[in-house]
């Protein structure tokens, strides 16, 4: 049979999990994704551990917060005066933003805190901080 090498279009069925066992990400509702192994298009380990699998082959990979999406930086939460943020509707929890970094670029928050004066906003990517277990089945070398 043949193996998934760096470059092959490969789908993949996978359900990821928090280090608690949580769910967060799942292939089964929308069908295998389709990926290009080596184009970074998923966290490195991920792409790593297709390499070699067979259609149809299945495993369990673990992925420390370090190689996902890093630590959590405290210093990519802000408070800001709630009149600085120019919105429509009132802010909510869990609410995502795109703001401007220091250096002009877009940067996606996600609101944590709101009070009446102020709102919290996290920079951190939402899965920052935390291990990861996936589940993965290779459907298809293309």
């Amino acid at each position: 049979m043949v193996q998934a090498r760096t470059g092959d279009k490969v789908k993949v069925h996978y359900e990821g999990r928090l280090g608690d066992g949580t769910p967060f990400a799942s292939t089964a509702e929308h069908g295998p994704a389709e990926v290009t192994i080596g184009s970074h298009a998923l966290i490195p380990a991920f792409e790593e551990a297709i390499i070699g699998m067979e259609p149809g082959e299945s495993k369990t990979l673990t992925v420390v917060a370090d190689d996902a999406f890093g630590p959590h930086h405290a210093d990519l939460v802000k408070t800001i005066a709630r009149q600085a943020l120019a919105l429509d509707e009132a802010p909510q929890v869990g609410e995502r933003l795109s703001a401007i970094d220091p250096d002009g670029d877009s940067v996606a928050v996600v609101i944590t805190d709101v009070s009446e004066d102020t709102i919290t906003i996290d920079a951190n990517h939402p899965l920052a901080g935390e291990d990861l277990a996936f589940d993965i089945i290779l459907v298809e070398i293309r």
